[in-house]
């Protein structure tokens, strides 16, 4: 995707023993990067939310694993490394399925052919990530061109969170759907949850502004009344993980739209790829880890002064308890369908829909 014109990626390779991201923490207001040249600056990156999103966050842990191993190919390098990265974030599965590969490929190898596979793993799994989301987004932008064929009228969207192409190396899963039927001349609107406490949604909002799309910023409390009156004609979230079933865990709030969603009879959609689902996953209200983030981020909020300079406002003292869960899960019964690389399945259908591809594997 482009910022001012100029195509950026996520994440890119930055010489042989470094990558650069896009700092996350930094938008709406300052776009910029941060160079990465260790395991330890992945981790952080990870935990602070420089990157975020469950697709980038699998990716730039390979990279943390190759970079680890720069510095030792050994036994002992390759273990910690797994198990600190591991640990940074517990409910996107993204981070464990990318870990999982790499530890696979590298265990069998001698300590000094380590390093250069990891590297070329790595890449591997960022460019797999950018296929992966294009083709989603085809699938998805299909949906909404099938919506505007029905009412000849723009196509509202409401998506929360944000899962544009910075929560991916490129494309992004939701917004991929909405980038490529703007792009193919479908009217679309979107209409942009803030996502409170970390308000993603302004990064979504910031995204939409840089390519053109229409949207509206919302208060999260907004989408269900948008529904009744009947100006919301789909939803479409992304997912940190989605169980075998169709269980479609994302960020806190999620649920609540599904619900107004299935009053209302809006579709309900999650776009899905498929190093998100969790193949091994069966119950995910019992099963899935769910974050609790810190209280700060629900006391504090940041954003700009009167002057344009950063500033943090206070909402609540430090002696008011609080409670920060950053997901929550929304049963399959309220899905309408799960776009993914591969198409759109019902839950009930995801399964089958990857029965080939699971059984090779």
């Amino acid at each position: 995707m482009k910022v001012d014109g100029v195509a950026w990626r996520s994440i890119v390779e930055d010489g042989p023993h470094a990558v650069r991201i896009v700092d996350q923490t930094r938008l709406p207001f300052d776009f910029g990067t941060r160079r990465l040249e260790s395991c330890d600056d992945v981790a952080l990156a990870i935990r602070s939310m420089q990157v975020r999103g469950a697709p980038l966050i699998g990716v730039t842990a390979a990279y943390g694993i190759a970079l680890a191993l720069q510095r030792d190919g050994g036994d002992a390098a390759l273990a910690d490394a797994h198990a600190a990265l591991l640990a940074t974030r517990p409910t996107a599965v993204n981070l464990r399925w990318a870990l999982a590969r790499m530890r696979s490929l590298l265990q069998p190898l001698a300590a000094g052919e380590r390093a250069a596979a990891a590297w070329r793993e790595a890449g591997r799994i960022a460019e797999e990530d950018v296929a992966i989301n294009r083709a989603l987004g085809g699938h998805g932008a299909g949906l909404i061109t099938a919506a505007h064929a029905r009412t000849r009228q723009p196509v509202r969207v409401l998506t929360h969170c944000n899962a544009g192409w910075i929560a991916t190396v490129d494309y992004g899963t939701a917004l991929s759907a909405v980038y490529q039927a703007h792009d193919a001349g479908v009217p679309v609107h979107v209409w942009v949850d803030e996502t409170r406490p970390r308000n993603q949604g302004l990064l979504t909002a910031w995204e939409l502004a840089a390519h053109g799309v229409p949207h509206t910023l919302i208060a999260d409390n907004a989408g269900g009344h948008l529904m009744q009156r009947g100006e919301v004609d789909l939803v479409m979230v992304g997912a940190d993980r989605v169980s075998r079933t169709g269980d479609v865990c994302n960020k806190i709030g999620t649920y609540l739209k599904a619900l107004a969603a299935a009053d209302n009879g809006v579709p309900f959609y999650a776009a899905v790829p498929s190093p998100t689902i969790d193949w091994e996953l069966a119950d995910a209200l019992r099963e899935i880890p769910i974050e609790e983030r810190a209280a700060d981020e629900v006391r504090r909020v940041s954003g700009r002064d009167g002057r344009g300079r950063p500033a943090q406002v206070t909402l609540a003292d430090a002696a008011t308890p609080v409670a920060n869960p950053a997901f929550d899960v929304t049963p399959a019964r309220l899905v309408t369908g799960i776009v993914t690389e591969r198409g759109v399945a019902s839950p009930a259908e995801l399964a089958r829909l990857f029965a080939p591809a699971r059984a090779a594997a």
